[in-house]
């Protein structure tokens, strides 16, 4: 792996772990810790982004070549991989859920994606976080770096299965364990399929925006036909009783 992987690898953790002086340093402007929090992972984001995008700004050199087993496919077969990718990802997510559910006993829904969109909820502006700039830095540290070292040395199966296990971990959802590693083992495919970090990164940024519409923006509406619905079924039936 080269220097400027490692220096990725590096901005991501140190992203992860700023908010140890970040979120104090944002309590002294007297907002409240909640608050606090989800400015800071903001902030953290976009500024752990900037710095990754530049320094891959060697790679947008069309003679530039750091893996000898990824090919990128055309344009045409790019984007049908990406519209069927999508539709893989969503798959494999409910083929997960399902599992987890049947077999272990594990109810849907995850803590750390609630907390998430807490945030979204108290910093409107988080979504682009959440739907955009996070699927986009997670592809890059998970899947080109992080997988692509591992597709050096090893075979798809274990290279897609150890990156997408850290992928997991690194969420610390472990009840959820199974469903991080089964989207990041799609992604992982998708980008192996293609040559093209692009594809998995439409991918991800579909799975998180869908949350982020259907929990967030559209949720109380949803609610609201829950209940209307739930009303209707009891009028209904008192009709027929």
């Amino acid at each position: 792996m080269n220097k400027r992987y490692w220096w990725i690898l590096i901005f991501y953790i140190g992203m992860q772990f700023s908010g140890l002086i970040g979120v104090p340093v944002l309590l002294n402007f007297e907002f409240d810790r909640a608050f606090s929090f989800a400015l800071w992972n903001m902030i953290s984001f976009i500024l752990a982004l900037l710095l990754i995008l530049l320094l891959l700004v060697p790679e947008r050199k069309k003679s530039y070549r750091h893996h000898r087993k990824l090919r990128k496919t055309s344009g045409g077969h790019a984007v049908k991989w990406t519209i069927f990718g999508i539709f893989l990802a969503f798959i494999a997510q409910f083929g997960a859920i399902a599992i987890e559910s049947s077999l272990f006993g594990i109810e849907p829904g995850s803590e750390n994606t609630q907390e998430i969109l807490d945030m979204v909820k108290m910093i409107p502006a988080f979504s682009v976080v959440v739907a955009v700039i996070g699927p986009i830095l997670e592809e890059i540290v998970f899947r080109k770096v992080i997988f692509g070292a591992f597709y050096k040395r090893l075979n798809f199966f274990i290279s897609a299965l150890l990156s997408s296990v850290i992928f997991a971990l690194v969420h610390f959802d472990f009840t959820h364990i199974l469903i991080y590693t089964a989207v990041g083992f799609t992604f992982s495919f998708l980008y192996v399929k293609t040559g093209r970090i692009i594809v998995p990164i439409a991918a991800h940024v579909a799975m998180n925006g869908y949350a982020v519409i259907v929990q967030v923006l559209l949720g109380d509406k949803l609610q609201e036909m829950q209940e209307e619905f739930e009303k209707m079924q009891m009028i209904l039936g008192g009709l027929f009783l």
